[in-house]
């Protein structure tokens, strides 16, 4: 028999390691789930469509791009996908890649549909062929439902999605349901709600919130502009999300579960908690803009986790006003 030299035995423990891949990884949930899998001993892989090209921004803010192997990969294209799975040879799958923006998907739907329900079509195609217990997770959203009872939408509430990004993570939605039913595939959906902190991108309404009172608070003469301040949003915190997720893969049965802290906002409340934690009173900054109302805004959004919170025994610690600080404290 052969010495094991420490060399053998380090390959060994990584070769029985985990392995993700993390489609999207680059985005602020990618940057989150990938920092929560490589705490669990995780070989994390994340993907990007040109990989010298990515400045990888969220990954280096949280100190972890040296940890994630990157991988080039086209998620639109069959063959590249097919190509990265048996490359990689995950364990899991968690697919958060496409166009995030709901306000965006108004001027580019055909792009927004293509890079979320193409791209999920791929994979679970990519499953199908190589029937391999690979595990997959799709990141589904609030926004399926549209307009939701006050109480919450929950997983038997029906889908009435109001933008083309909404009518995406339905369609994916419904797709990886069949796929799991008609082959015996493990994948399921997070209908996520809102869930913020500092990687958001410039362009989401809470970034743009915090940032301007953050400039404001330091002397900026700035107003800032918005739409509609009586939206009702359920706000909560993206690094508990992100565990979510990962505890969703490791059920023995693929379920798909609504994820939210179960309590909404309005915009305006929002603003004011905002500007209040850095002592500002938010009246004499905020103007109305017409302009940035969409053509079809969704008035009332809140999830129910209750299912969530018996299926996989998660439940939303951080809450909206949590969420404002937790961010300025990373911003300011």
């Amino acid at each position: 028999m052969e010495e094991i030299t420490a060399s053998d035995t380090n390959y060994l423990a990584t070769r029985n390691r985990k392995k993700a891949l993390i489609v999207g990884v680059s985005g602020q949930d990618g940057a989150f789930l990938a920092q929560l899998l490589l705490a669990k001993g995780y070989d994390v892989f994340g993907t990007s469509r040109d990989v010298p090209l990515n400045h990888f921004s969220s990954i280096k803010n949280i100190g972890i791009f040296d940890q994630v192997k990157l991988v080039s990969m086209a998620p639109t294209d069959f063959r590249s996908v097919l190509q990265t799975v048996t490359k990689v040879e995950p364990d899991e799958i968690y697919n958060l890649a496409g166009q995030s923006s709901v306000g965006l998907s108004f001027e580019q739907p055909v792009e927004t549909l293509e890079s979320i329900l193409k791209v999920n079509l791929n994979f679970l195609e990519v499953l199908r062929y190589l029937q391999k217990p690979i595990r997959f997770y799709n990141a589904g959203s609030g926004e399926c439902f549209g307009n939701t009872p006050p109480t919450g939408a929950d997983e038997s509430t029906p889908f009435n999605p109001r933008s083309p990004y909404g009518v995406a993570k339905v369609a994916s939605t419904h797709l990886v349901a069949n796929y799991r039913e008609s082959f015996g595939i493990f994948a399921c959906t997070g209908i996520l709600f809102n869930h913020e902190s500092h990687l958001r991108p410039e362009r989401f309404v809470t970034r743009k919130v915090i940032e301007s009172a953050i400039r404001i608070s330091k002397g900026s003469r700035e107003k800032l502009s918005l739409g509609d301040l009586s939206i009702r949003r359920d706000w909560g915190w993206a690094p508990e999300y992100v565990e979510a997720m990962w505890l969703m893969l490791q059920l023995d049965c693929p379920s798909d579960l609504v994820i939210a802290t179960g309590e909404m906002h309005s915009l305006e409340e929002f603003v004011a908690a905002a500007f209040n934690s850095l002592g500002l009173n938010w009246k004499n900054y905020v103007e109305s803009d017409r302009t940035l109302l969409r053509p079809s805004e969704i008035s009332i959004s809140c999830g129910n986790p209750s299912k969530a919170q018996e299926t996989i025994k998660w439940r939303a610690n951080k809450k909206m006003p949590e969420v404002i600080r937790a961010i300025i404290g990373q911003l300011d």
